[in-house]
């Protein structure tokens, strides 16, 4: 089977729904656009200029219902639709500071009650992901089919909350393109590292509630918790699902 790209997903505000897109811009040394461009940061939070470590934003692994947020972006005026099956359809636009009161109210309810409580619309001019450097993810649908079928579980791929899915690898061949560039349309990207997951995964993104012990899985079957690989990217370009992606050394 030949490689190719077979869907792509940004995440406007981090770990507060997924969105996917037919096609996108990538920039040279920058996440997809509008990728984690927010970050919901909780009352405990110690935030510095700029960039800033998960550990201080609401996030799926300490609030799994979270996971079933879904969110369409007007990139025009950034406003944002979010949805959940367990609160109403919301309109905002996080910039503007009654919209985002309106957001967080709208999002406590699925933040456990012991949890640090979610307080600031935050943004950093960069996408707030989990490296300190701009990454995309790469993650691979045979990886996540051999897994279902150890886990005896249809895993959705929301729960991994990547950017781009890639058809036609070999079981986590995906590992083996460390250091080697994807050619997708007329972009490149350059694959740095493995990405180690968290709880946010064990959620069903349908419904919010954890389903699936994917981290005891990964680690009974393969001896770490590993699932995707980060990557940057290092020549701008157009990509759209269903190109065709071609490894280079």
């Amino acid at each position: 089977m030949s490689l190719r790209l077979a869907h792509i997903f940004r995440h406007p505000i981090k770990a507060h729904g997924r969105e996917e897109l037919a096609a996108v811009a990538l920039s040279q040394g920058r996440c997809l656009p509008w990728d984690r461009h927010w970050a919901v940061a909780h009352e405990a939070a110690k935030l510095s200029d700029g960039w800033n470590p998960c550990q201080n934003f609401s996030i799926g692994a300490k609030a799994p219902a979270l996971q079933a947020i879904n969110a369409t972006l007007d990139e025009g005026t950034a406003t944002l639709i979010l949805t959940h099956p367990d609160r109403p359809a919301l309109t905002v636009r996080p910039d503007d500071p009654g919209d985002a009161a309106r957001f967080l109210d709208w999002v406590r309810p699925l933040v456990p009650e012991n949890r640090a409580r979610p307080v600031q619309l935050v943004a950093a001019g960069r996408g707030m992901t989990d490296t300190d450097y701009e990454s995309v993810s790469v993650l691979s649908l045979t990886s996540n089919r051999i897994l279902s079928k150890r886990m005896g579980v249809d895993l959705d791929i929301g729960r991994w909350r990547g950017n781009l899915w890639l058809e036609g690898l070999a079981p986590w061949e995906e590992f083996d393109l460390i250091g080697q560039t994807l050619a997708i349309g007329d972009s490149r990207l350059k694959v740095v590292e493995r990405i180690t997951r968290c709880r946010a995964t064990m959620a069903n993104p349908a419904t919010g509630r954890i389903d699936a012990n994917t981290l005891d899985a990964l680690d009974a079957a393969y001896d770490h918790t590993d699932f995707g690989v980060y990557a940057v990217i290092t020549q701008p370009g157009h990509i759209r699902a269903g190109d065709a992606v071609t490894v280079l050394p």
